[in-house]
């Protein structure tokens, strides 16, 4: 079996390394030596039970495992990489619920209700609406930042838009949106100490976030009204999503869609005023390619998994019936087969065949359209209201074993 030259012991999904930085070197020597090969694990350490994972860097190795949900499933294990080594298997169980997490048929069904609340009609819907919610986000944060050297961009800035994106699309008062907020970030926190947050705790945010979805699908039920919630859960007749379905969707929206695009802005910050010439060409042009490169350039899921349905091969390497197999984005987005200069951040470019949306097949990114509408949104208040924005603070990252995400980036105006 080839492998490539790391060091003994190293782990893709180590959340120490994570928290550090992406190993993006790393990547670079296993596409090239070994694009497919095994991870041995400590027994059960990512809460699987097993003793490791098949990395998979390359990304035309990524889009084929994507785009094959019949040999590669996303039911199994889910697509979560590594849990703590203490949660539960019923524990791991329950999030099939969520649709990240399912496989066709499943899958489809679900998908199939809930993308009436993504097309292009409703996304356009709420362009104006959240055009004025970012200027009011730079504006509050400039008026807040007065008299101070510096501001966190992450909860000043960063974090709002999504959130509010959020409540605009599935109809939560604006009023509740800490609590969404507040959720997520114990769900997706656990392995951060900062946060002292244990898997019972996510579990409780997560169940949290179902009974206040859930209750507002019945209240839809019971009166509907003219928004998405209304859409998926109150028509009469098949086709719908019952109120739990309904409220697992909100723990995708919560996690998917709020703290990925969060972190998009975050990176997407922390790279213009570490590439002032690109700051420069973005305030002077505004190019339609910028928000691609952000995400591409973020990638703020590292890595999901699958899990092989039947004995198969994959990059010359022999996969069991059974193995658990890692596809990492962030490696594929910077395959130079794919890309000229991945390394550089450049909001020019154009093709960006990026997977930070998935590498295609049935979990394609449903919410792309508004991450995309999100990030294009916000960067042109920055631009209007802070041009002269700079950094006060090297970033502090996420400890996580899956998420590229920065806790807080310090910000002169």
């Amino acid at each position: 079996m080839r492998c490539p030259h790391l060091p003994e012991g190293f782990d893709f999904t180590d959340p120490d390394l994570l928290q550090d930085r992406v190993p993006y070197p790393e990547f670079a020597e296993a596409r090239q030596t070994a694009p497919v090969f095994w991870c041995p694990q400590p027994h059960g350490i990512a809460g699987f039970g097993d003793d490791g994972y098949w990395v998979v860097t390359r990304h035309a190795d990524v889009k084929y495992v994507s785009t094959h949900p019949e040999l590669f499933s996303s039911t199994t294990n889910t697509a979560v990489i590594r849990f703590n080594q203490n949660i539960t298997r019923d524990q791991i169980e329950v999030q099939r619920l969520i649709m990240l997490n399912m496989d066709p048929p499943e899958h489809t069904r679900v998908r199939q209700i809930v993308q009436r609340g993504f097309t292009p009609r409703a996304v356009r819907s709420l362009e104006a609406a959240l055009r004025d919610r970012a200027r009011q986000i730079v504006d509050t944060a400039l008026a807040g930042a007065e008299g101070h050297a510096s501001f966190d961009f992450v909860t000043n800035i960063a974090v709002e838009l999504p959130l509010q994106a959020i409540a605009e699309l599935i109809g939560v008062p604006q009023q509740d949106r800490a609590k969404i907020f507040d959720w997520s970030n114990k769900m997706a926190a656990y392995d951060d100490p900062e946060y002292a947050i244990t898997e019972e705790i996510g579990a409780e945010a997560a169940m949290e976030i179902v009974s206040y979805a859930m209750n507002l699908a019945a209240a839809r039920k019971e009166c509907p009204a003219k928004d998405i919630v209304s859409q998926l859960v109150a028509a009469e007749g098949e086709g719908n999503l019952s109120s739990d379905e309904f409220g697992f969707f909100v723990i995708l929206l919560a996690v998917a869609g709020n703290e990925t695009t969060r972190n998009a802005i975050s990176h997407g910050m922390h790279a213009f005023l570490t590439h002032p010439d690109q700051w420069e060409l973005y305030k002077r042009e505004r190019p339609e390619t910028t928000a691609e490169e952000i995400v591409r350039w973020a990638t703020p899921v590292v890595s999901f998994q699958r899990t092989a349905t039947q004995d198969t091969e994959l990059g010359g390497q022999k996969i069991k019936a059974g193995d658990r197999v890692g596809l990492f984005y962030s490696s594929a987005n910077n395959d130079p087969e794919l890309f000229d200069d991945p390394e550089k951040f450049d909001i020019l470019r154009d093709p960006n065949p990026h997977l930070g949306f998935g590498g295609g097949g049935p979990h394609f990114c449903l919410g792309k359209s508004l991450a995309v509408l999100e990030i294009n949104l916000i960067f042109n208040a920055i631009a209007d209201a802070l041009p002269n924005l700079t950094l006060a603070g090297d970033p502090r990252r996420l400890r996580s074993a899956w998420l590229n995400g920065i806790k807080e980036l310090q910000v002169s105006p």
